[in-house]
């Protein structure tokens, strides 16, 4: 039986093991060793100066970095087969971070450090913000989808909005007996408790100008002017709209999540073609002027 119960534990650590950690690290040694390969080469390599984009070392370096930068790419095309072993899509996406952050390297010192206004360090800097976005999509990916998952718990985005509608009718039918003055106020939470809206009201969470919040901070007011009866209504509706608030503020966290990571894929993937364009032009410069 022990030996059972160590075999299943091992298998489910390989099972979940992520994409960062894959094969033992496989891809960091793997990237690390082409990293110390090409700074030997540059420290070693003869040139006057120093090595450059124009040299032999420049050459080389900048063929392994672009064709680096091409195979990455592939990723998008990759995601669509399904596939196991050495070459499964954890070992793919673990190979295209590592080798993501090679490729920064590599390019830097294909560059010997030469930097002007041109195409060719128009390339290098598009090159530093598509690696620089990759690895804020590597904690999106790593991060993000955790705390989703932790902030919805077995909950849909289609039944939060559903609870937030059925806590809108309950809220409605509790506002019935009330005075006209009091219906008002709850009415507050009905008419304007917005969730999503733009690109950044999403991003930030926002909840300002809530009505629902707004609903919450008359309460007390109304309180004070309130009879014994409608001191229990409003005891009801204060219930309903602490609920109505945990629920928005569920469904704001879900929103903000998912915009971060649309704020990602925006960024990444335009400055990757972009990248690409810029590499071909810069291989056709070389070759024509140089």
């Amino acid at each position: 039986m022990a030996k059972t119960t160590k075999t299943g534990e091992r298998s489910n650590a390989v099972q979940h093991e992520g994409f960062l950690r894959h094969g033992n690290f496989r891809w960091v040694w793997r990237a690390g060793a082409l990293c110390v390969i090409a700074i030997i080469g540059y420290l070693l390599m003869d040139a006057e100066p120093r090595p450059n984009g124009g040299s032999v070392y420049g050459y080389v370096a900048g063929t392994i970095a672009a064709l680096l930068v091409l195979w990455l790419t592939l990723l998008g095309l990759r995601k669509r087969a399904i596939t196991s072993g050495n070459w499964s899509l954890k070992a793919w996406v673990s190979a295209h971070v590592y080798l993501g952050l090679a490729v920064l390297v590599v390019a830097t010192l294909h560059s010997g450090f030469q930097f002007g206004w041109n195409i060719h360090t128009l390339a290098y800097g598009l090159m530093v913000l598509v690696v620089v976005s990759g690895l804020f999509g590597i904690t999106v990916y790593a991060l993000l989808p955790r705390y989703l998952s932790r902030n919805r718990g077995e909950t849909t985005q289609k039944q939060m909005l559903e609870t937030l509608k059925a806590l809108d009718r309950q809220i409605n039918e509790a506002a019935q007996p009330l005075s006209e003055v009091q219906a008002r106020v709850v009415q507050m939470s009905l008419d304007d408790s917005r969730v999503g809206g733009g690109l950044w009201r999403r991003i930030s969470g926002g909840s300002g100008g809530c009505g629902n919040r707004r609903a919450l901070s008359r309460l007390p007011g109304l309180r004070r002017q309130a009879t014994d009866g409608e001191l229990q209504m409003l005891d009801r509706m204060e219930e309903l709209l602490q609920r109505k608030a945990a629920a928005l503020s569920q469904v704001r966290r879900h929103l903000q999540i998912r915009a971060w990571l649309s704020v990602w894929l925006a960024v990444h993937v335009p400055a990757t073609i972009a990248l690409i364009a810029a590499i071909t032009a810069h291989v056709f410069s070389v070759f024509i002027y140089w």
